[in-house]
C-alpha cells in the first residue's frame, strides 16, 4: 500500500505519521519498531511513539519477543470501533453546541421568541394551523398545491369545518395550483373560503405550499412532497417578508376565478340542463376529479385516451365549460359525481 498522510485519515483523528505506521502494518504481516521507522521515513524514537499511541487506540497489537514486532488488527474492526468512539464524542460536543447556542441566544435576545418553531406530527401541524388561523385578525394568504391532505376527524368521526375558518372581518387571498385543483379536498377547501368572501385565483407551477398569518407568521411544510410529514412555522420577519413578496409575485400573475357567480364562464343554454349523463362519462369525470390525466384514466378504465377526450368534451358542451377545472367543478354541483 502506497503510504499517503492526511486525507482520508483526517476524520479518525491520527496524526500523519500515525496514519503512515498502521497503513505500512496493514500491508504486512507483522514489523519491528526499525522497520517501521524505515519505511515511513521516521526515527526508530519516532515510530516507537506512533506505535504506542496506535495501541492505545486498539489499531495495532505488540507481539513480545526479544525484540518486540507489531501487527495491525483487522482495519473493519479496529478503525470500525475508532470510528463508533469518535461519532459518540462529536454527538456529544453537538449536544454541548447546542446548550451553548441556546445561551447565546437567551444572553443576546431576553425573551426573544423562538425564530423558527418544527412540527413533526400531522396533528401537531392540524392544530398549530387552526390556532394561527383563529389568531389572525387582517389577512390570511394561502399558496396550495398537491398533495393535499385531508381534513382529520374527531374521535367521532365529525369534521368540523369552523375549525379552520377565518375569523369574520380577515381577508382570506388563496392560489391553488391549477393541475392539481380537481380533487375533492381542494375543492370544498376552496369552495368555503370563498362563502366567507375569500378570494380565490388559479396558478401554475406554484414553488411550495405556504399559508401566511397576518404577515407576522409563515406555515411551510418541512418536505414538499410529504405534506403530513411536518412543517415549518416561521416567525423571523426577514423570512416572512421574503414570503409575502413570493405570494404577491404568484398572486399577480394567477388568473382570478370566482366560486360563487362564476361570471367569468359561459353559462350553459336552456336546452342543456336536462342533458344527462351515461355510466362511463361518470366514471370518467369522477376520476379526472380525483386529479388523474387523461392517460391513467383509459389505463384504469382499459379505453383509449380518445374515447376519455371524447367523453369530457361532450360533458363540458353539456355543461357550457370550457376547462377541466369548471367541467369537475360544475359536474359536481349536479349531482354527476354523486357515488
Amino acid at each position: 500500500m502506497e503510504v499517503s498522510s492526511g486525507g482520508p485519515w483526517a476524520g479518525t483523528g491520527l496524526d500523519p505519521l500515525g496514519a503512515r505506521v498502521l497503513e505500512y502494518l496493514v500491508g504486512h504481516p507483522s514489523a519491528d519498531a526499525a522497520a517501521v521507522a524505515e519505511a515511513v521515513g521516521t526515527s526508530a524514537g519516532g515510530a516507537e511513539r506512533a506505535l504506542r499511541a496506535l495501541e492505545d487506540e486498539l489499531l495495532v497489537i505488540r507481539i513480545p519477543g526479544g525484540s518486540p514486532r507489531w501487527k495491525a488488527g483487522p482495519p473493519r474492526s479496529s478503525l470500525g470501533s475508532l470510528l463508533a468512539r469518535r461519532r459518540s464524542e462529536l454527538a456529544r460536543t453537538e449536544l454541548f453546541m447546542e446548550q451553548l447556542d441556546e445561551l447565546y441566544r437567551s444572553a443576546a435576545h431576553p425573551g426573544a421568541p423562538d425564530l423558527v418553531e418544527v412540527l413533526e406530527h400531522g396533528d401537531e401541524v392540524a392544530a398549530r394551523y387552526a390556532h394561527l388561523l383563529k389568531g389572525s385578525r387582517s389577512e390570511v394568504l394561502h399558496l396550495a398545491k398537491p398533495p393535499y391532505v385531508t381534513e382529520t376527524a374527531d374521535d367521532s368521526g365529525h369534521r368540523d369545518p369552523d375549525r379552520t375558518a377565518v375569523v369574520p372581518g380577515v381577508r382570506l387571498r388563496s392560489v391553488y395550483e391549477a393541475d392539481g385543483f380537481t380533487d375533492e379536498v381542494s375543492l370544498e377547501t376552496a369552495i368555503r373560503g370563498t362563502a366567507v368572501g375569500g378570494e380565490f385565483r388559479l396558478g401554475t407551477r406554484l414553488p411550495v405550499k405556504l399559508a401566511l398569518f397576518d404577515r407576522t407568521a409563515a406555515l411551510l411544510p418541512l418536505h414538499g412532497d410529504r405534506p403530513s410529514a411536518g412543517s415549518l412555522v416561521v416567525h423571523s420577519p426577514a423570512l416572512i417578508e421574503v414570503c409575502v413578496a413570493l405570494f404577491e409575485g404568484i398572486w399577480e400573475r394567477a388568473t382570478p376565478v370566482s366560486l360563487e357567480s362564476r361570471q367569468d364562464w359561459p353559462a350553459p343554454r336552456r336546452e342543456r340542463e336536462a342533458v344527462e349523463t351515461d355510466e362511463r362519462t361518470r366514471e370518467i369525470l369522477h376520476l379526472m376529479a380525483t386529479g388523474m390525466k387523461d392517460d391513467a384514466i383509459a389505463r384504469v378504465l382499459g379505453v383509449s385516451r380518445r374515447t376519455v377526450q371524447k367523453h369530457v368534451s361532450e360533458a363540458g358542451t353539456a355543461l357550457g365549460a370550457r376547462t377541466r377545472f369548471q367541467i369537475a367543478l360544475l359536474a359536481r354541483e349536479r349531482g354527476w359525481l354523486d357515488g
